[in-house]
């Protein structure tokens, strides 16, 4: 057995979530590209770059990272460039996209022989969480008033709006996509726009989406502002692809059963922590209830609460699923505990070791 903890992508699960992908590409003409900011475990492209169009970036490395790894188009978006970073991004990248009127103007020379778009802002979304919300108040992610984004109109071709984020309600999002066209529409309609990205977080591979309205939603957005679509799915390209799989150090009792596991939410599912939600196990339905706590020193380095079958002992492997996005990306050494492994289980069934993580990457990400 490999030695926990590790993250296994199970690739048949991967290739369910590429093929409603497909059949999105197939019956809306939309195009799709792989979120980095989400998923970056370059190992499984091979099989997702026959299903996606390519990448779109947040930063120079992750821009780099697709043009590398992953065949077909490299979107470059950064909420802010940099003077010294600006000509590699532009030599990576296929279309740049600007945040603001002012970083589009800042390089409007060195860009001038590439495809640009702008970020619009609507000031609406469907984030859950204020530290999500990319319409929240005094955002400074895009541009929103109509006025000033027209007279740059003749510097780009398309736009990029991210305004869902883990989205599973289909009307919701037609309906905020409705304020898109209620307050941008005159821009869409602009003669040098030719393509739209409608972002990612729209969770359209997520079990009884509705799969037919969403594309024919799609192709009549297209249709009507004659612009090529593009989506940017992240969670939804892997969601339920991934598990994180930890071993039981030891077992106390302090008025609830609690397990330590050599893992740790902060350095391993980060963003468990950060929106403050459990981890998911399954099956979750036995007598015996535990608090799977983490073994950092962070007090509240704690899983959640699962129930299992059998009492836990030191040894037993409890695996956490739907363990990918936004997780591998944040990994982090905090306290040095020792970051997982990736492994896959490839499509005929074996399980393949392909990264693992000692003392010397602790050492060299410190100075």
């Amino acid at each position: 057995m490999i030695k926990t903890p590790y993250y296994l992508i199970d690739k048949a699960a991967l290739l369910r979530n590429m093929e409603k992908i497909a059949y999105v590409r197939e019956h809306s003409g939309a195009k799709a590209l792989l979120a980095l900011k989400c998923f970056a475990t370059w190992s499984v492209f091979d099989l997702m770059s026959q299903y996606m169009d390519g990448t779109t970036s947040s930063s120079l490395n992750e821009v780099k990272l697709g043009k590398l790894k992953f065949p077909g188009e490299t979107h470059a978006y950064s909420v802010a460039y940099s003077d010294d970073e600006i000509a590699e991004v532009l030599a990576h990248s296929d279309k740049i996209i600007f945040n603001s009127i002012g970083q589009l103007t800042r390089f409007a020379d060195e860009s001038a022989n590439h495809v640009r778009g702008l970020r619009l802002n609507p000031g609406v979304s469907s984030s859950a969480f204020l530290i999500a919300d990319p319409s929240r108040p005094f955002s400074r992610l895009g541009e929103w008033n109509a006025e000033e984004i027209s007279p740059v109109l003749e510097q780009i071709s398309g736009f990029m709006i991210h305004n869902n984020c883990e989205n599973n309600d289909f009307s919701l999002f037609d309906h905020m996509l409705s304020d898109i066209e209620a307050k941008f529409g005159d821009l869409l309609k602009h003669p040098n726009i030719t393509w739209v990205s409608l972002g990612g977080g729209i969770h359209f591979t997520g079990e009884g989406y509705p799969l037919d309205h969403f594309c024919a939603r799609l192709k009549a957005f297209s249709e009507s502002y004659g612009v090529q679509v593009y989506l940017e799915p992240g969670e939804a390209s892997i969601t339920q692809t991934t598990s994180l799989e930890v071993t039981v150090l030891d077992t106390l009792y302090n008025g609830k059963h609690l397990a330590i596991v050599d893992s740790s939410i902060e350095a391993h599912m980060l963003d468990l922590l950060i929106y403050r939600e459990t981890a998911k196990m399954a099956p979750n339905d036995g007598v015996h209830e535990y608090m799977v706590c983490g073994k950092s020193c962070l007090a509240g380095d704690i899983f959640g609460e699962f129930n299992f079958e059998q009492p836990l002992k030191v040894g037993d492997r409890l695996s956490f699923i739907d363990a990918a996005g936004y997780t591998m990306v944040k990994k982090n050494w905090f306290n040095g505990v020792n970051m997982p492994a990736i492994a896959i289980r490839q499509l005929d069934g074996q399980v393949e070791l392909v990264k693992e993580f000692g003392f010397n990457d602790f050492v060299n990400s410190l100075s």
